[in-house]
């Protein structure tokens, strides 16, 4: 058979390599938790949806949990920036309003039925969640530790402490009362962390 006539070759993933084949891999991820949910997402549905084969997922991720982490705390990071504006109150209130808002979209309230309505039937969820929130506090404990470089904090202040203070209201309104998850909540609960951050109240030398 000359090459003219011979049969054309399979057809391969035409992705390449790299972030290309990450970013695609990640947003197949959330396009599956969209569509079908934690507990019936597969790493093989994931790398057919992206267009790559199955190996290039596993050479990346160990396992679905590690997939599904890295999709949705890249998808959170970028939904929810970390403010840096010079000054604690304008971080703290900057850092609340967004993520009041993101609690409020259409992203925010996926990433939540993910990480909650599976909950009871998903062993791995659990592990997932806490992984988001982890990195979550990761990326804005900085807000806090500049605060102390610049005065406005007491040395010794933990600033895991102050980051979980100032969520937790928006999400209890968010999980809990169903209240409205607005600017106005976001202010009042930056208001009361920085209240009790500067009189020492979240891990500072005055506790």
């Amino acid at each position: 058979m000359s090459p003219e006539n011979a049969p054309p070759a399979p057809s391969r993933p035409t992705i390449g390599r790299g972030e290309k084949v990450r970013a695609a891999v990640l947003t197949a991820a959330l396009a599956e938790l969209d569509d079908i949910g934690y507990a019936a997402l597969t790493m093989d549905g994931v790398a057919q949806r992206a267009g790559v084969h199955k190996t290039t997922v596993y050479r990346r991720w160990k396992d679905r949990d590690a997939l599904i982490l890295d999709a949705l705390t890249g998808r959170i990071a970028g939904d929810i920036p970390i403010p840096d504006t010079g000054d604690l109150d304008g971080d703290l209130r900057a850092l609340a309003r967004g993520l009041a808002a993101w609690l409020g979209s259409p992203a925010g309230a996926a990433v939540l039925a993910v990480m909650l309505s599976d909950a009871a039937r998903a062993p791995g969820i659990a592990e997932v969640r806490a992984g988001i929130f982890a990195d979550r506090l990761r990326r804005a404990e900085p807000v806090v530790v500049r605060a102390v470089e610049r005065g406005e904090l007491p040395a010794g202040i933990d600033p895991a402490e102050v980051i979980k203070n100032l969520a937790a209201p928006l999400y209890f309104r968010a999980l809990i009362t169903g209240e409205p998850v607005d600017e106005r909540a976001a202010d009042r609960a930056a208001r009361a962390v920085l209240a009790a951050a500067r009189h020492g109240g979240l891990g500072g030398d005055q506790d």
